[in-house]
């Protein structure tokens, strides 16, 4: 059983540094510039192994065992190393720019590759996963990846070519004190592997532990007057500082393995030094040795040392790295929705406003037992006002998602034009529809940007046109700064008919083909609605039009009133037919509102 999984481990741990590597493909553009950056890391590691040589003859220039002092010798080695000393920091000036250079377009085309993909990622991606975590995926774990770039990958080629280079080089020196070293690297490895598994389990454990705080902390910002009315402030707190104990107690294990880690390499690597040192002493005192060459071997041999612990935290930074890569390749690996940037649409594209429903059934993917709609059927004619309405959970949001290709259905087919929905292109399907939801959801900007998202790039006669429409010119001239007012995050600045008004107006910008009013006007006082309401009748002219409502005043001059009931279609017509049905569901609906 054993061998079975350790077989396992191995190709896994080759496939994570593998999907690393895929990372390396941002820096493919910048080739030349990182290349060069080798080159002088190359030259300035290279300039570091001549130092003990060169000091080692320095000593033997002072008058070794077996040489005679030389001063001119003595000056000339002085200044070559001066020159070398100069040479490596240009070098070392000019690899670190690069690098740095090269890592901030590397991940800024990273950041913009992920932020791209995941905007175009289907709804069901979304169903599961916190805004928060995502949004720690973009910040946190490319500021890991930005480390890694910059120094880690330099740091781990510069101390290769070190260790490499150190060891030929001590072969040269001593083959005899060489031999005595390298039996203590089997022990630093196996001290190496052994830590860096438990290093790479923690580091990943507190990349995910730290997306989630930043969720509490996003989530209570973006719901703070939730927050605050249900006072529950110190909830909040102690949730948060649950969560932050967690980073912290994952974080200190961390260090103790890497504490130990760095302990353990300490006393192989210096006890190695002793060792060395002590034969040494012994060669020189048995005249097979000069002072100079022992000084160069004790230097390659601390050069050496100093690389392997070095590649220690190396290594620890390599295995966070990937925990992050992981993260961020599990989003990019994730099939993004066929999205495309749309100026105009082809003639072929363009939607009549016919709709049709073929014995439509659809499950979400994370519920999979409940069926939300069950063999549904209906048609809608061009320009047709249709209302949808039944009791909450009966299917009714979920036909709008439906319409708009969030989610496409298990059985049946969802046409447009006699064509199947799959037959035209997402971005030109969902560009020729607006929807004027419940919650308006309104950015940060001002009213401007928000009613212009309708139609970016749009001028300022157009977007007061949609405003006056929409009957939301009245209020917005009334603020001191008109259309640049912001509006604050979520719109917390405006009521909810202001909201509900520009979003009207970033419809009657859009100009759709078929609009979607999903419960638009529930939440308003009657003041507010009428304003709404007539914004509403404004906007659906000359289009189709869906309408979901609870209410059902709003929906009495449809042309057709579909009423859902537990996921199925079980009445269709005008308000005059269905409320003449007896024991019919709108029938019953009907009385309880209007009896009141």
């Amino acid at each position: 059983m054993q061998d079975d999984s350790t077989q396992q481990k191995k190709p896994l741990r080759a496939a994570a540094l593998k999907r690393t590597f895929r990372l390396y493909k941002y820096v493919k553009p910048y080739w030349p510039a990182f290349g060069l950056g080798l080159l002088f890391l190359f030259i300035s590691s290279a300039a570091n192994l001549a130092f003990p040589k060169l000091l080692g003859e320095l000593v033997d220039a002072a008058g070794g065992h077996r040489v005679t002092n030389d001063p001119h010798r003595i000056n000339q080695i002085g200044l070559f190393l001066a020159g070398i000393l100069i040479a490596q920091g240009i070098f070392g000036y000019l690899r670190i720019m690069l690098f740095v250079n090269v890592t901030e377009r590397s991940l800024a085309s990273l950041r913009q590759h992920i932020y791209n993909h995941m905007i175009k990622l289907p709804m069901r991606f979304f169903l599961n996963r916190r805004v928060g975590e995502l949004g720690s995926r973009i910040s946190s774990d490319i500021s890991l990846l930005q480390e890694t770039f910059t120094t880690t990958v330099a740091e781990f080629i510069r101390q290769l070519i070190i260790i490499v280079g150190g060891l030929v080089l001590l072969l040269h020196t001593s083959v005899q004190l060489t031999i005595l070293m390298l039996t203590t690297l089997p022990v630093i490895m196996v001290i190496a592997f052994f830590f860096g598994r438990f290093v790479r389990r923690y580091s990943k454990l507190a990349q995910s532990q730290v997306a989630e705080a930043n969720t509490i902390v996003e989530e209570t910002l973006q719901g703070v007057l939730n927050v605050k009315a249900f006072a529950n402030e110190f909830f909040e707190m102690q949730r948060y500082h649950k969560k932050i104990r967690e980073v912290a107690a994952t974080g200190m294990k961390t260090g103790k393995f890497r504490g130990a880690f760095a302990a353990s390499m300490i006393v192989g690597v210096f006890g190695a030094m002793i060792g060395v040192i002590w034969r040494g002493a012994l060669l020189i005192a048995e005249g097979k040795m000069d002072p100079g060459m022992l000084l160069s071997f004790v230097l390659y041999s601390s050069f050496i040392g100093g690389s392997v612990a070095g590649l220690a935290e190396v290594y620890a930074s390599i295995q966070k790295s990937i925990g992050a890569t992981e993260h961020l390749l599990e989003i990019l690996d994730e099939p993004a929705e066929p999205v495309e940037e749309m100026t105009t649409v082809a003639p072929q594209d363009q939607l009549t406003g016919q709709i049709s429903f073929n014995d439509i059934s659809f499950h979400y993917p994370t519920r999979e037992d409940q069926e939300v709609l069950q063999h549904v059927s209906f048609d809608i004619a061009p320009d047709q006002q249709v209302a949808l309405v039944g009791p909450s959970g009966a299917g009714k949001s979920t036909i709008v998602s439906l319409l708009l290709r969030l989610y496409d259905p298990q059985e049946g087919t969802v046409r447009f034009n006699g064509k199947d929905a799959t037959g035209f292109p997402l971005s030109a399907l969902r560009s020729q529809m607006a929807i004027v939801p419940q919650d308006v959801f309104l950015f940060g900007g001002t009213i401007r940007e928000n009613i212009a998202y309708g139609k970016p790039g749009a001028g300022t006669e157009e977007v007061k046109a949609a405003a006056e429409k929409a009957n939301a010119w009245e209020f917005i001239e009334r603020f001191p700064d008109g259309l640049d007012t912001i509006v604050g995050e979520r719109g917390i600045q405006l009521s909810g008919g202001q909201r509900q008004r520009i979003a009207i107006a970033r419809a009657v910008l859009k100009n759709p083909r078929i609009l979607i009013l999903d419960e638009a006007t529930s939440a308003l006082d009657s003041e507010s609605e009428r304003l709404v309401q007539d914004a509403l009748e404004k906007l659906m002219e000359g289009r189709t039009s869906i309408v979901i409502a609870h209410r059902l005043s709003t929906v009495r001059q449809a042309d057709k009133i579909i009423v859902l009931d537990k996921g199925q279609l079980v009445e269709e017509g005008t308000h005059e037919e269905l409320v003449q049905m007896d024991g019919g569901l709108y029938r019953n609906l009907s009385e309880m509102q209007f009896s009141h």
